[in-house]
């Protein structure tokens, strides 16, 4: 049996490799000098493909070092949570988790106050990672950081601070705002009601707001419950749903939920709710819970925010929007996605709503040192689904997905530029490099792994972020399996 998540592009890899001697096609722009890294999900045993689920594979990194014009090394190394160091014969890394929660670390990896983290969400803690990507075991951010964390934080580009905005069913109807300083320690923490326990996957930042993501995608007190006899599962789905985002569990009640589920087929506790509120919050980013307003939009899902920026008294939100998720399907592609601007109108109390690229997308990027400011460039990965035309709700599977090109959005002029890799190629994430702290906005590089399925090899390809036209390409010994997130990592951060 197979579904579409195991095989192909998204195959797990079998080995760790360090290798020194890289293959380079044209150029590695000269001034790049750090590690390009991507982490996604690769079992390192074969799961069983009826209830297997992308977001829950093991979580392994794959990176590139880049120096002075040279392709040093690349690695791939799995993240060992405690099951997998036990699966893979170690001894679990030493260091505390939250509520139990330590599972696949396979959403992202960035480099913060001379560190490297590889993050996750739902609950669980980020986890430290070597230079080289080895794992040094759980991370509380130095005994500061209450509770979970999230995959996405975005860093001021003035303070260099992490802001942070993470979700856990276990704390009921709120999730939590945090600021991590630049020596890597949590400084701020503010707690926010919600309408239950959503998904809020990712959020924005501007100059004076944090922009909240309440959406239907919530939590699903049946997955607690899957595989129990009836008799039990019933009462105690009963019992949860009157208390699972409404009111804070202890955290030892959650654990021992946890382990009582250690060994029971993985799934996503995560789907769409059917009357739930979708709404944008705002939350001063010197204010309390109390100052949150928040904004009715139609029902939809975000799981990528491009960027947000503060224009007088409007609030403007570039998202990828996706119609519906997790309704049908426990993978994404129920309806094609877009690009849109959302203006939040502070005087009149609503959200514009516009169309900014109907091209199906995902994985936005853009200048990070603009966050949260005006900016006129975003960059994705532009999606050929396999010739289906999805409308609204229209369910496609997520193995015909077939990321080919990167699309660059100028925001300003409204139109779409495209650099297609051709037939058998297949993308990841491409993030942006600025040539220097001061160069134009598109004045830099993209990098991203291509795959090239003829080869069953990936390479880590350069692209002019203004001509979107070839740089060059470090060919890598092995498969990158499509997967999530990735961030270049100057040399500057580390210690």
């Amino acid at each position: 049996m197979t579904n579409g998540i195991l095989d192909g592009q998204y195959a797990p890899v079998r080995e760790e490799l360090t290798v020194t001697d890289l293959e380079i096609t044209g150029e590695i722009p000269a001034h790049l000098d750090g590690r390009y890294a991507r982490i996604g999900p690769n079992p390192f045993t074969d799961p069983d493909p009826a209830t297997y689920h992308l977001f829950t594979g093991d979580g392994m990194v794959h990176g590139v070092r880049l120096r002075d014009g040279r392709a040093e090394w690349y690695r791939n190394r799995w993240v060992r949570h405690a099951d997998l160091a036990r699966r893979m014969g170690e001894r679990p890394r030493p260091g505390g988790t939250h509520a139990g929660m330590d599972y696949a670390v396979n959403t992202n990896v960035l480099g913060h106050a001379g560190r490297t983290f590889a993050l996750v969400e739902a609950g669980s803690r980020p986890y430290e990672l070597t230079d080289e990507f080895e794992t040094i075991g759980p991370c509380d951010f130095d005994g500061t950081l209450p509770g979970g964390y999230t995959a996405h934080p975005h860093r001021d580009p003035d303070t260099g601070e992490l802001h942070a905005v993470s979700y856990f069913f276990g704390w009921g109807s709120k999730v939590r705002y945090t600021v991590l300083s630049r020596s890597g320690r949590i400084r701020k923490v503010v707690d926010i009601p919600t309408t239950g326990s959503p998904m809020m996957h990712d959020f924005s930042l501007t100059d004076r707001y944090v922009v909240l993501y309440d959406l239907p995608v919530t939590f699903d007190v049946r997955s607690i419950t899957a595989g129990a006899p009836p008799r039990i599962a019933g009462p105690v789905t009963s019992l949860l749903s009157r208390v699972v985002g409404r009111r804070t569990l202890p955290e030892p009640l959650v654990a021992a939920a946890i382990r009582s589920r250690r060994g029971a087929a993985p799934g996503l506790p995560y789907s769409w709710t059917p009357g739930y509120p979708a709404r944008v919050g705002l939350l001063p980013r010197e204010g309390t819970a109390s100052d949150v307003r928040w904004y009715d939009v139609d029902p939809c899902y975000v799981f990528h925010p491009l960027n947000a920026y503060e224009d007088g008294d409007t609030v403007v939100l570039d998202v990828v929007r996706h119609p519906r998720m997790f309704a049908t399907t426990t993978v994404p592609g129920e309806g094609a996605t877009s690009l849109e601007r959302w203006t939040v109108d502070r005087a009149a109390g609503r959200v514009r709503t516009e169309r900014v690229d109907d091209r199906p997308q995902e994985f936005p990027r853009h200048d990070e040192r603009r966050v949260g400011r005006p900016y006129r460039y975003g960059y994705s990965v532009g999606i050929d689904i396999a010739g289906a035309d999805l409308g609204e709700g229209e369910h496609a599977d997520l193995s015909v997905f077939e990321p080919d090109a990167v699309l660059k959005n100028d925001l300003l002029t409204r139109k779409t530029e495209v650099h297609r890799f051709g037939p058998g190629r297949i993308a990841s994430e491409f993030s942006f490099v600025p040539a220097s702290d001061t160069s134009a906005e598109d004045e830099g590089v993209l990098m991203g792994y291509v795959l090239n399925t003829a080869t069953d090899r990936s390479d880590l390809v350069f692209l002019d972020a203004a001509t979107l036209e070839h740089i060059g390409s470090v060919h890598l010994p092995a498969r990158v399996p499509s997967g999530f997130h990735g961030n270049w990592i100057p040399d500057e951060t580390r210690r």
